[in-house]
C-alpha cells in the first residue's frame, strides 16, 4: 500500500503584544519548553524554539495535514495562557496579531537551527525590525507597512 511522505520546515516568528520587552531571562527556557510540547502535542517536529524579550522563533518540521495558521493560534492561545497562569508578568500577557513563517530545505536545518540558537548574539548587530523586514525580502512577501507588527522606535 502507497503512503504519503513529507517533511516541511517552516520557521514561524511572532512578537509579544506592543513588542515589549516581557519575556524574561528567569523563565524564558521554561516558556521555550512549553511551546515546544504545544508543537509536540500537536504532532508535529519542534526542532528548535527561541527568541528575545521581545519576539519567538519557533523552527518546526510541519505535517502537511496541520495548517500553520492552526497552529501558531494554538500556540499563541496556550503559551499566554501558561504565561498568564504562572504570572510570569503583571497585568495580562499577550501576543501581537500576526506572524511571519518561512520555510526551508532539509539542508538548510543546522543554518536556521544555529541562526535561532544564537538569536541573543545575532540581535546585537540587527534589531527585530531589520530582522523582520530581511526576512520579508528575502523570502519575496509582499507586505503592506500598515499590517505589519507595532514597532517600537
Amino acid at each position: 500500500m502507497a503512503g504519503t511522505f513529507s517533511q516541511v520546515y517552516i520557521q514561524i516568528i511572532f512578537a509579544v503584544k506592543g513588542r515589549e520587552n516581557l519575556i524574561s531571562k528567569t523563565w524564558h527556557e521554561e516558556l521555550n519548553k512549553y511551546i515546544a510540547g504545544i508543537i509536540k502535542a500537536k504532532e508535529q517536529k519542534p526542532i528548535i524554539v527561541n527568541g528575545m524579550p521581545d519576539h519567538i522563533h519557533a523552527f518546526v518540521g510541519l505535517r502537511p495535514s496541520m495548517a500553520i495558521s492552526d497552529l501558531v493560534r494554538d500556540i499563541k492561545n496556550n503559551s499566554s495562557n501558561f504565561i498568564n497562569d504562572k504570572k510570569f508578568v503583571k497585568g495580562r500577557f499577550s501576543w501581537q496579531e500576526g506572524y511571519g513563517s518561512f520555510s526551508y530545505s532539509h539542508r538548510d536545518i543546522e543554518t536556521v537551527y544555529n541562526y535561532i540558537l544564537k538569536q541573543e548574539e545575532h540581535h546585537k548587530k540587527k534589531t527585530f525590525k531589520e530582522e523582520y523586514l530581511g526576512l520579508l525580502k528575502e523570502f519575496e512577501i509582499t507586505f503592506d507597512e500598515r499590517y505589519l507588527f507595532e514597532w517600537l522606535n
